[in-house]
């Protein structure tokens, strides 16, 4: 009798393994979407879900044969709510894999439940230095930039043009500091000196104070990091204070990208670094441009291409283990592996799972961000921390 109820019981969890292995790959994909959809970074979080889905409807809708389904959380840019935000999609709604965020300090907190869950995370687009340094793992990924890339290939530009004493002006924050760190270490290597570093608390735009430190300090230039309404309140600002007529402005690419439209006249003739421009001459560039226009009527910028390739990585490493999330070691095998045609151009992951990438120097000429050439090749984040 015991052998035979053993028997039977061995029977009836034999037949529940391949239905979970099915449901495991051939069950709807759950995607978390973390994104600000309120406040300073609002429009960027909505051209990263719009990047996101031009892929996924290029798919027909689904990826490695697994229909999408989309939960969204709105991580308002606020690190303090992070960890609850990102628990409720992990937890609460089984979430497959988790996109996000923009701010530097709420992708720390999704980084950190991922390695601490094992949940797949794609970051398209905070920077955060940590995410694929010391916090790299196996299951993290980032379809944007460090935030030492954008930075470090400007100090390299304004160095190579002899620009000798730099003001940096910032936010304080993850975003910020290291942009700005980057920025000082290739510009000091080239022979510059940074005379005067200012900040203010994110997500703060009185700048009158500073504008007014910058112009009794009298650097050859300004290198600056803001992005999103911030962004546009400093352009105006500075234009305004009239320093935009004897102290030229530099800047990481968030400085214009996304932002000329509400800039206007302010931003012409700023240059910025970032790895991505208009004008370029990227087949798959054009294509995505036109899918994306004609789609949501709009152009797309640099954060609709990072929410596209989120989305072309996850495809990479899903395609390969045939739609199941729970095989990490393969699917990164994959992506490692890819040539991903995006774009801003093809790109590589590194082993820390950053992008390798061109960054290029831009004109802010009208209403584009205008291609100038190569501000850096290949540039690769050093990953100073990751042990994987």
């Amino acid at each position: 009798m015991k052998i035979k109820t053993t028997f039977v019981t061995l029977l009836a969890t034999a037949a529940l393994v391949p239905t979970f292995a099915i449901a495991q790959t051939n069950g709807k994909l759950k995607v978390g979407l973390m994104l600000p959809y309120t406040g300073t970074f609002a429009s960027l979080g909505n051209a990263i879900e719009n990047g996101f889905k031009l892929y996924v409807a290029e798919q027909g809708g689904k990826i490695a044969g697994r229909e999408v389904e989309f939960v969204k959380v709105d991580d308002e840019s606020d690190p303090s709510k992070a960890t609850d935000n990102v628990n409720k999609l992990v937890k609460r709604d089984n979430v497959d894999v988790l996109i996000g965020s923009v701010h530097s300090g709420v992708a720390m907190a999704m980084a950190k439940v991922a390695k601490d869950s094992g949940t797949l995370l794609i970051v398209p687009n905070a920077g955060a230095d940590a995410v694929t340094g010391p916090m790299c793992a196996t299951n993290i990924y980032r379809s944007s930039f460090s935030n030492w890339q954008p930075g470090y290939a400007m100090g390299e530009v304004m160095a190579k043009k002899g620009i000798k004493k730099v003001a940096t002006i910032t936010w304080k924050y993850a975003a910020g500091d290291e942009s700005v760190k980057g920025f000082k270490e290739a510009f000091e290597k080239g022979g510059g000196t940074v005379v005067k570093e200012l900040s203010l608390p994110f997500p703060n735009v009185e700048f009158q104070a500073l504008l007014t430190d910058i112009a009794a300090s009298k650097p050859d230039a300004v290198f600056t990091f803001f992005a999103g309404g911030g962004a546009v309140k400093f352009v105006k600002d500075y234009a305004a204070a009239g320093l935009n007529k004897t102290i030229p402005l530099y800047g990481s690419g968030f400085l214009t990208d996304g932002n000329l439209e509400a800039q206007g006249a302010d931003a012409e003739g700023i240059f910025t670094a970032l790895h991505y421009a208009d004008s370029l001459n990227v087949a798959k560039d054009k294509s995505f441009r036109l899918a994306y226009a004609k789609t949501y009527k709009l152009q797309p910028d640099v954060y609709a291409v990072q929410g596209y390739d989120a989305a072309q990585i996850l495809g990479i490493g899903l395609n390969a283990v045939k739609g199941d999330v729970s095989k990490k070691a393969e699917f990164a095998k994959a992506v490692e592996a890819a040539k991903i045609d995006s774009p801003r151009g093809v790109f590589t992951l590194s082993k820390a799972h950053n992008p390798v990438q061109d960054f290029y120097l831009r004109k802010v000429v009208g209403k584009e961000n205008k291609y100038e050439g190569i501000a850096s090749k290949g540039l690769t984040d050093p990953a100073r921390g990751c042990k994987m």
